[in-house]
């Protein structure tokens, strides 16, 4: 393990995840899952989300679509947070929920919709009644 990677990596996620999101991550730590945590911080934040080749504003964008088609609603609630951190609007939130829908499926979509809805409610944002 890299030592420098790993206090890169949980600095980078404080960046973009909030540092009450990492302090709660990393109070679940135990006998059992801290290599996983440890190869999170090390590999997912403290290599790949520290490259320069996109910025993190575009790398949230890409990991809401990647989490929609995963159909992982925890951790695309994290990640919506994140996405909110690293700059991004609610619209362009919403644009590639809704383009999600043509390649991962109408249900996998609609969950991303409902925690991306949790969050931003959470968060304070206000949404009228259309119907």
């Amino acid at each position: 393990m890299s030592k420098a990677d790993l206090d890169n990596g949980i600095a980078k996620r404080k960046q973009v995840m909030g540092e009450a999101f990492v302090d709660r991550a990393m109070s679940n730590v135990n006998s059992f899952n801290s290599e996983l945590q440890n190869w999170i911080n090390e590999h997912a934040w403290g290599s790949t989300w520290q490259r320069e080749g996109i910025s993190l504003k575009t790398r949230s964008l890409c990991t809401i679509a990647m989490l929609t088609a995963l159909k992982a609603p925890t951790e695309l609630k994290g990640h919506i947070r994140g996405a909110l951190n690293n700059g991004c609007s609610v619209d362009e939130i919403k644009e590639v929920l809704l383009h999600s829908a043509l390649y991962c499926g109408a249900p996998a979509t609609q969950e991303a919709f409902r925690a991306a809805l949790d969050v931003l409610q959470e968060e304070g944002y206000k949404f009228d009644s259309k119907i």
